[in-house]
């Protein structure tokens, strides 16, 4: 077993070694550079203490994930040496690497704490774990070959060949087409020039829909087109489409690890630019109506942007006190402008194309809806969410990328949930359990209590929205954010009405039944106290327990000091000893072990203890005891 361990250290550094040589003669590009920034330091120290909050923030920020501090130390290493798998998870499933053949992929998994953090490494392969828009890559790339429903707006013709294609991505991936398409946006067909060789054309298209750079170019028999001279063909039209790095990609293509960085770095362009131009035409062509009148928008199919449906999202209407629908009105709200009061509605054309991302758009334009059927002007969807959330739920479809604030969490899992967009429903999930402070310490977690940060959070809500939306990830984060902050929820009656609630959720519940809810707090709590030992700090205790009998020690001598002075003049005053002390008799004094730097130490029922860890178990039993009473008044069982 030894040798075996020498063996792989040996191999690591052989390993080690030939990376570095490769790119210091730029023959590979470096995946882990060296970043000596602050926010990836900050990253770092998050990953070392397993803190999720400031993991999804220096992730949100763009900090490079792969990146490698001073001592060649990347998060996910950081993450799994520390045993840290919900940090480890996150870090993965935002496209750090950990891959097997590689320095850093192999000391990731070398040093993983334990079995269940290494299975996790294990189970994000390369396509997986370097390469996060993969479902992007994918779903595009599946246009060239779905016949239904169809999406297609041009046919390019090659010979006995035909392309159906899509104006919007060849206008978002190739300035050639955007001017041509600029120009004559009501073309629907092309003829390729017979002397262009339809392979090489097809190579380049598949390549702007997100496909691989192929590796064999050998011309199929009867086309009359060697492979060299495809190859030149390539070269050709590359330059003609502005695709200046298809021939590059190409040649790389017989190199794995080339092949992998320039598919990587593609992919990253590709949806840089499918952004852009989402951004600019999709979002900066928006329409802001009043809702009354958004269904006679009329929108010609054949318009610059391509687009061939409109959705619809409806503003709440507010009071201008800042209430919504339902809030109290204000006192002068009779003479309020009635145009100030009217609903407005924004309306987004989008392109089925993508839609078809979501099941519930696909399942819309496969069937006999009369959405599904084309005519002069675009359909109008009505989606019931709030524009800001159909406007994240989009950026997500066109652009893979799901930056949203914790505010609108749980309205953006509402509308994935709604519309079956699972990746979306799980970011979501991920977001409010990182952001939401769920994973904080004891310490950490008592400081919030009572709080803003605490009251902009509601855990009653959230967990409704998981139970609603099935989220186990989200059912999980509420209850341990329940336990570790208990004590501030336990007597209120919502909390006894979610407990009942939990109950109610299992159908023909016997008296026997546990209650899940119930169960997971009072695992997190269990938990939470086990952990109090470390949040405490032994050494600091160690260290202080002797400071405090140093000083009792100090104390003791001068009060025997002062005592052995001054027992002649306790004599003068006609009190003995015993009388003049009496009242350390009959007052109840707390120990001094149960005063923390002049404070008293008291459990949650009031009563004095003798130490911190006094403290936490009686807690620990005070919390328990009041989950059972409220089983007791609930007449429940668990």
């Amino acid at each position: 077993m030894a040798e075996r361990t020498v063996l792989r250290k040996d191999q690591l550094e052989i390993s080690l070694h030939n990376e570095k040589k490769l790119i210091q003669e730029g023959t590979i590009k470096d995946d882990n550079p060296l970043d000596l920034s602050e926010p990836f330091r900050e990253l770092c120290s998050a990953c070392r203490k397993g803190d999720l909050k400031v993991c999804q923030e220096k992730i949100t920020e763009g900090v490079n994930i792969n990146a490698r501090d001073l001592y060649d130390y990347t998060p996910l290493i950081l993450a799994s040496l520390c045993g840290h798998y919900e940090v480890a998870q996150l870090l993965l499933e935002s496209g750090a690497l950990c891959e097997r053949d590689t320095f850093q992929g192999e000391r990731c998994l070398y040093n993983a704490l334990n079995d269940r953090i290494r299975n996790l490494l294990l189970e994000y392969d390369y396509s997986k774990s370097a390469d996060p828009l993969q479902p992007l890559a994918a779903h595009i790339s599946s246009l060239l070959t779905r016949d239904h429903p169809g999406t297609s707006d041009i046919v390019v013709t090659a010979e006995n060949e035909s392309l159906h294609l899509h104006k919007f991505i060849l206008s978002a991936r190739s300035p050639y087409f955007r001017s041509k398409l600029a120009a004559t946006s009501e073309t629907i067909t092309w003829k390729l020039p017979s002397t262009i060789p339809p392979q090489a054309f097809t190579a380049a298209i598949k390549y702007l829909y997100f496909g691989e750079a192929p590796r064999d170019l050998r011309s199929g028999p009867g086309t009359g087109f060697t492979e060299s001279e495809v190859f030149a063909g390539v070269d050709r039209i590359a330059k003609h489409l502005e695709i200046d790095t298809l021939v590059d990609s190409i040649l790389d293509s017989g190199d794995r690890r080339l092949a992998r960085q320039r598919r990587t770095t593609e992919l990253a362009k590709g949806r840089d630019q499918l952004e852009g131009w989402f951004r600019s035409n999709v979002l900066g062509n928006k329409l802001v109506v009043e809702t009354s009148k958004a269904d006679k928008v009329k929108w010609d199919r054949n318009n610059a942007i391509f687009a061939d449906v409109l959705l619809q999202a409806n503003e709440l209407p507010e009071d201008t006190d800042g209430y919504s629908n339902g809030g109290p009105p204000q006192e002068d709200s009779t003479t309020a402008d009635p145009k100030e009061q009217t609903q407005k509605s924004v309306l987004f054309p989008c392109h089925r194309a993508m839609l078809l991302r979501s099941e519930f758009f696909h399942t819309m334009f496969s069937s006999a809806f009369r959405e599904a059927h084309l005519k002069d002007h675009l359909h109008i969807i009505n989606v019931d969410c709030s524009p800001d959330v159909l406007e994240i739920v989009l950026t997500f479809l066109y652009t893979e990328k799901v930056d949203f604030p914790l505010e609108v969490a749980v309205d953006v899992l509402f509308a994935a949930d709604m519309l079956f967009i699972e990746k979306l429903k799980t970011k979501a999930a991920v977001v409010i359990s990182t952001l939401g402070s769920g994973n904080m310490s004891q310490a950490e977690a008592a400081k919030t209590r009572g709080t803003k940060e605490e009251d902009d959070l509601d855990i009653y809500a959230i967990i409704r929205a998981a139970w609603m939306t099935r989220v186990q990830r989200l059912e999980e984060f509420a209850a341990r954010y329940l336990a570790y902050r208990l004590e501030a929820h336990i007597d209120s009656p919502e909390f006894a009405e979610l407990i009942q609630e939990s109950a109610s959720r299992i159908q023909g519940r016997q008296e026997t039944d546990s209650i899940e809810l119930l169960d997971d707090i009072r695992f997190y709590l269990g938990e939470r106290f086990r952990l109090r030992f470390d949040d405490a700090g032994l050494e600091e205790m160690m260290e202080e327990e002797a400071q405090q009998q140093l000083t009792d020690t100090a104390a003791t001598d001068e009060s025997v000091e002062k005592a052995t002075h001054g027992i002649e003049a306790i004599d003068l005053s006609g009190t003995g000893p015993a009388e003049g002390m009496k009242h350390a008799d009959d007052t109840e004094q707390p120990s001094p072990k149960a005063q923390d730097h002049g404070h008293v130490i008291r459990n949650l029922n009031g009563e004095v203890v003798v130490d911190e860890f006094d403290k936490d178990a009686m807690n620990y039993q005070i919390l328990m005891d009041k989950l059972d009473q409220i089983l007791e008044s609930l007449n429940l069982e668990a």
